[in-house]
């Protein structure tokens, strides 16, 4: 009898494209080219950990409900939200699904993102306004890492590597998303032109 192997519990990871990106990217860009240059606060944090770059990260994380380019995204990317919500089977008939944080990362050469989850949300990702050739992708970390201690060395230690890690390459006009407890990082960015990027959380609220 040959032995059946079963692939269980799926780790889901969403990614598309925004219809007409390019001309929502330039709005999008001009008000994050002002507020990188007004939002002090956020300079000062991003000195101290965000070397090279600029995060509103600490500072301003509603862009949605700032300027209208941003408040434009949301509503262009809430469909998707959605259809990911249905995906995991989430009961969305008592709660509405909600943008709840929105913040952009702008990554000068050398400059990266940790690893690290995003609490008390419930579903995170990224949207890429502009991604030059040799900027990084996002790094995904295979949840079951902790559970690793005892494992047996691979044959092929590439592909070890590739097994406990999933990158996705980033695109202008794409976005991902994922459960928010699902690890990630970025390395440090490659190119000499800077990597552009939105962060994003949404979370399960009562509907009333």
């Amino acid at each position: 009898m040959k032995l059946k192997i079963n692939p269980l519990f799926p780790t889901l990871v969403g990614t598309g494209n925004l219809p007409n990106f390019k001309s929502l990217n330039t709005k999008m860009a001009k008000d994050i080219e002002t507020l990188a240059k007004t939002d002090k606060m956020g300079q000062r944090w991003s000195q101290e950990n965000y070397r090279g770059g600029y995060t509103s990260y600490s500072s301003i994380y509603d862009l949605h409900l700032r300027y209208p380019s941003f408040s434009q995204f949301e509503d262009e990317l809430q469909p998707f939200a959605k259809d990911f919500a249905k995906s995991q089977g989430w009961n969305l008939h008592d709660f509405e699904l909600r943008m709840t944080h929105l913040w952009v990362n702008i990554m000068t050469e050398h400059t990266y993102h940790t690893l690290h989850f995003h609490p008390h949300s419930d579903i995170s990702g990224a949207y890429y306004l502009q991604a030059p050739p040799f900027s990084v992708p996002l790094k995904i970390e295979d949840p079951r890492m902790n559970f690793y201690m005892n494992a047996p060395t691979r044959e092929n230690p590439t592909q070890a590597s590739k097994d406990l890690y999933y990158n996705l390459q980033a695109k202008p006009g794409d976005f991902v998303m994922f459960e928010s407890w699902l690890r990630h990082e970025v390395p440090p960015n490659q190119s000499k032109r800077p990597r552009i990027s939105l962060s994003f959380n949404y979370s399960l609220e009562n509907a009333d």
